[in-house]
């Protein structure tokens, strides 16, 4: 076994791979950009160096690094994880040079199936059906849409190289094809470094099943049964669960052989995927090959037992596969979510910023919590905005539904933007329940998943403003004096008056609507007014820093965190967010001037839509930015007249700052 890995990745999955060699008896050296330097993966680690600049291709994809940070710290192999440079094949060849161990397949594997175009080649070889379509190496534009008509629309176009679903474009019309066309070409470019495409025929409703596979130096191959991964937006894998339901025996063995044969077929080493969809009579295609461990790989952990990351770590090392095909088997059913720093309600537009609190739910035998970031880190805009992979296991699926639901209940994120509601109700869809899956299921149930909340319901304000009232209690017991008399009522916070109970108003403001709420002091207990309606509550400190509340008999159990005038009630499984309001402050927003649309989040210019001077009508794209390895397009809010952009194309912006100069229309 290695005595030391270099990691060449980031995140939540440099942390898991540093745990295990750890509990193996390796050491580790992380690698990290300017951007990263107190990140989690770096405080893991056994050693740790700075490799670049925050920008991927500075850092993390620069091989020349890497390779000089191996040399320096006398690692005897790399792991490159997923993502970055997990599936090059310049990579694995500078390390076969240097004598260092690459921690995946060998070079031409990945080269035979990093090319989804060479991949689809090799397939067919092998009699595994494809997907009708255009896999060859013709790039000219007016070809590809020749292509298109041919195959039939919809059609998908997809980068020939990497993977996670990025720049893939969905397309239904022939005048959609060219800007389609070019913005997969753009995404790939920036994730990829290169810009090549595929297009195949777009399957209505299917589901996406993969096969996880393992292989030694030694010629054994087995795979470890399979995932459905059919719960996607924007083609980006959302939920993840093993095994996938409602697969027959028979098609599940079926395609756990294919999967074999085609890695077979590269003489495979290490830990792969070989993807398939699945058509709605229930007919599989080879879809793609990932030569790397998958985002998804606990849930395959979670129902056999096994440490992948370790069974990577002896196959890279020369030894055989632990088990054999007859000796593996599967137990219960697993689920994993992705919970990413990403606002719903703004197009799943990623949010950065530090993570002020982030309680995840407890780890146990049902539960487990995969994470690159601890309260108070900072989430970046250079980087893939995941926060944790939330994983359950339990007997069967309805029970794993269960716990899973508990535990995004448990899940407290405050200081940016997150998708846990949105989990929780994708989860809790009759869709979803039902298993009925497919790769449109949140298109579908679009309206169900992101029903807009423009009201608190009373209880949240009722427990904000409990909340208040303990925070002032205990603020004024600290600073009260040793001197001073602790029993003077003049000091208490209990609403005493000489010959009254006092009577206070509290305001809070959830999006534009604002509430008030009266508050009347009684003996251990408070009466709150809202809307009319008077209730006696009752409010006390739980143990694990939350609030026991009781509400005209009825008790519940929440927590608010306070920053500023913010506050963040969670409550029921469900996350509000409030702001406290002083009538002596003036309005935010007073005195700021219109005319202009900011920066959602930082990034770069890299398409203007329209031409200054132009008259635009509401929804028009005006220009297009790119953040965080996606393209993002900014529209016009209302009719008006585009009057300058103030960036150019290639530029950075910070958040907030202004875009463009836009005049509505007076009418």
């Amino acid at each position: 076994m290695f005595k030391k890995i270099l990691i060449a990745n980031r995140g939540e999955i440099a942390v898991r791979i540093a745990r295990t060699a750890r509990r193996m008896g390796v050491r580790t050296v992380a690698v990290y950009s300017e951007a990263d330097s107190g990140a989690r993966h770096v405080r893991v680690a056994d050693e740790a160096a700075m490799i670049g600049p925050a920008p991927a291709r500075d850092s993390y994809l620069s091989i020349e690094r890497i390779m000089a940070v191996a040399a320096r710290t006398g690692a005897e192999a790399i792991h490159p994880g997923y993502g970055f440079l997990s599936e090059n094949e310049a990579l694995a060849r500078a390390c076969a040079a240097e004598g260092i161990v690459f921690i995946g397949p060998p070079a031409a594997a990945i080269a035979a199936m990093g090319s989804k175009a060479t991949a689809k080649l090799l397939v067919e070889a092998t009699g595994v059906p494809l997907v009708p379509g255009y896999h060859g190496d013709n790039q000219d534009p007016a070809f590809l849409l020749a292509r298109a008509a041919a195959i039939g629309y919809p059609i998908i176009i997809k980068p020939v190289a990497g993977g996670g679903g990025k720049g893939m474009r969905v397309v239904s019309r022939s005048d959609e094809f060219e800007p389609s066309l070019q913005a997969c070409r753009r995404e790939a470019a920036a994730s990829f470094g290169d810009d090549r495409v595929l297009i195949e025929k777009f399957l209505l409703r299917p589901r996406h099943v993969e096969v996880q596979i393992f292989a030694d130096r030694h010629g054994r191959c087995v795979h470890l049964f399979e995932r459905d991964c059919s719960v996607q937006r924007r083609h980006q894998k959302v939920v993840e669960e093993a095994p996938a339901p409602g697969l027959s025996p028979e098609l599940r063995a079926t395609m756990g052989e294919a999967a074999v044969a085609i890695a077979r077929r590269v003489d495979y080493e290490g830990a792969g995927t070989v993807e398939f969809i699945l058509d709605r009579a229930g007919q599989y295609y080879f879809m793609e090959m990932n030569t790397r461990l998958q985002v998804e790989h606990p849930v395959t952990e979670m129902i056999t037992g096994l440490d992948l990351v370790e069974w990577q770590l002896r196959v890279a090392a020369g030894e055989p596969l632990p088990l054999a095909q007859e000796q593996l088997s599967t137990q219960g059913h697993a689920i994993e979510v992705r919970v990413y720093a990403e606002d719903p309600a703004r197009g799943f537009m990623p949010s950065t910023g530090m993570l002020e609190h982030f309680a995840p739910p407890a780890e146990n035998v049902h539960v487990r919590v995969d994470s690159g970031v601890d309260q108070g880190d900072t989430i970046s805009p250079h980087y893939d905005p995941m926060i944790a992979k939330l994983i359950v296991w339990d007997e069967d699926r309805q029970r794993a539904m269960t716990r899973l639901l508990q535990a995004l209940a448990d899940c407290r994120i405050v200081g940016v933007a997150n998708n846990v509601e949105f989990l929780s109700r994708l989860v809790a869809c009759p869709a979803f329940a039902s298993a009925d899956l497919d790769t449109a299921l949140i298109e579908r149930e679009h309206d169900y998943l992101l029903a807009s909340h423009t009201d608190a319901p009373p209880l949240v304000c009722l427990v904000a403003a409990l909340a208040d009232l303990m925070h002032e209690s205990a603020a004024s017991s600290r600073h009260v004096l040793p001197l001073q008399d602790a029993c003077s009522p003049w000091l208490r916070r209990d609403g005493w008056r000489m010959n009254a109970r006092a009577r206070r108003s509290l305001r809070y403001r959830l999006g534009d609507t604002e509430r008030t709420l009266m508050v009347s002091y009684q003996v251990d207990a408070y009466r709150l007014e809202l809307d009319g309606v008077s209730y006696e509550a009752h409010v006390e400190h739980a143990p694990d820093g939350g609030l026991y509340v009781e509400i005209d008999g009825m008790r519940c159990h929440a927590h608010v965190m306070m920053s500023g005038e913010r506050r963040q009630v969670f409550l029921h499984g469900q996350s509000h967010a409030l702001t406290a309001v002083d009538p002596l402050r003036p309005a935010e927003g007073a005195g700021q001037h219109e005319g202009g649309l900011s920066a959602p989040m930082p990034g770069k210019i890299i398409q203007l839509l329209v031409a200054p001077g132009a008259h635009v009508q509401p929804n028009t794209p005006l220009l297009t930015l790119e953040a965080m390895k996606m393209e993002h397009t900014i529209t016009a809010p209302a009719a008006g007249v585009l009057h300058a952009f103030r960036f150019q194309v290639g530029e950075q912006v910070g958040e907030g700052e202004e875009l463009v100069e836009f005049a509505k229309d007076e009418s």
